[in-house]
């Protein structure tokens, strides 16, 4: 190997070299001794190893190593993740997870710019970036979770698709859709069942004693939070619970005057918030206005993050199945790959109910 100091391009001779010479299964040199070898950094070694992981060349294990999992036959393709960064979502750290594990043991590789910042636009803004470099590597798809949280989201969305389309990159969708609901768009898509998730929900909260339903949710929300309305909404009339647009909200949680705002008729009221980030701050701030979890209105949100169990009153939320989202995203794009003129198939896969405290019993 020639010494060299640049990370990239000791990534492009590493990632050569595996591809040429060394097989599947072969522990790779620690990070310190790259580091030695290239006159570097130990973390330049490190950003190096994470990136051919995340391309799915090797594998990282504490207390072996970095073992070399790539092969001509398991890397047939090469696909592009257009996701949120795993700061961001733990729904996006665990399906990204399945699909390093995914790529590892299948039939493709991963190339993957993933975005932690919390700002929307700057995930914007890479977005594009990287959609630019998805079509000079030409790859073989992309997997593409739309954005969500700036004013002109559908537009941004729809004309991402469409560079795509235009190099004949197949995309799936992940989590949403890139219209408005209920139209659909010409791209095939996975996502949680947003209308019977929200139905289950607020079934659970009536039955808890709720005979008024709030929804929550922030400014330029996906748009998989109209389907979760019209999920309370069909709740409410099978129940006989009044729910109008009324009780739609959107606001930001932390804000006191919002939240003076709603329409909360203390003992009776069940608010549901579009996912538990939106529901972990309102918690805060509700208490802050002295309104009570559980003795003045119940909460649930969407996501089950981990952190719902340790909030002051145990968030009782509805997980996302991550998992099952991943591996039927592969199987779509695999089945796009094979017939481009198939049809646009729209898979809603079911989650869980985790009912924890916030939504006992109105007292």
């Amino acid at each position: 190997m020639a010494k060299k100091t640049d990370y990239r391009q000791i990534l492009a001779e590493i990632r050569q070299e595996i591809k040429d010479k060394i097989p599947s299964g072969t522990l790779m040199p620690t990070e310190s001794e790259l580091a030695s070898l290239y006159k570097v950094s130990r973390p330049t070694i490190a950003k190096v190893y994470n990136i051919l992981q995340e391309e799915g060349y090797v594998i990282k294990k504490p207390g072996i190593g970095t073992t070399v999992v790539f092969s001509e036959a398991q890397n047939k393709y090469k696909f592009g993740l257009l996701l949120p960064g795993p700061g961001e979502s733990e729904i996006f750290e665990i399906i990204e997870e399945r699909f390093t594990e995914l790529s590892q043991k299948n039939t493709f590789s991963c190339l993957w710019n993933g975005v932690a910042s919390g700002n929307a636009y700057i995930r914007k803004e890479l977005t594009e970036k990287y959609c630019e470099e998805y079509i000079r590597e030409k790859v073989d798809g992309v997997f593409f979770a739309p954005l969500e949280r700036i004013s002109n989201a559908e537009e941004f969305n729809c004309s991402i698709c469409r560079k795509f389309s235009d190099a004949n990159i197949p995309v799936i969708l992940i989590d949403r859709d890139i219209v408005n609901y209920p139209s659909r768009s010409d791209y095939d898509m996975v996502s949680l069942d947003n209308l019977n998730a929200a139905f289950e929900v607020a079934s659970h909260i009536i039955s808890a004693g709720c005979t008024k339903i709030l929804f929550i949710y922030r400014p330029h929300s996906a748009e998989s939070v109209k389907t979760r309305i019209y999920g309370i909404a069909a709740a409410a009339l099978t129940h006989g619970i009044p729910f109008t647009q009324h009780d739609v909200c959107c606001g930001n949680p932390e804000d006191t005057d919002f939240i003076k705002g709603l329409k909360i008729d203390k003992g009776n009221t069940g608010i549901i918030c579009a996912n538990d980030s939106t529901a972990a701050v309102l918690m805060t701030t509700l208490s802050a206005n002295d309104i009570n979890i559980t003795s003045d209105v119940l909460l649930c949100g969407f996501d089950n993050m981990k952190y719902d169990e340790h909030l002051k009153s145990p968030l009782t939320s509805y997980r996302q199945p991550c998992i099952e989202i991943t591996d039927t995203a592969v199987e779509l794009m695999l089945r796009r790959i094979s017939n481009p003129k198939a049809a646009t198939l729209t898979i809603n896969l079911r989650g869980e109910l985790c009912i924890r405290g916030s939504s006992k019993k109105l007292k």
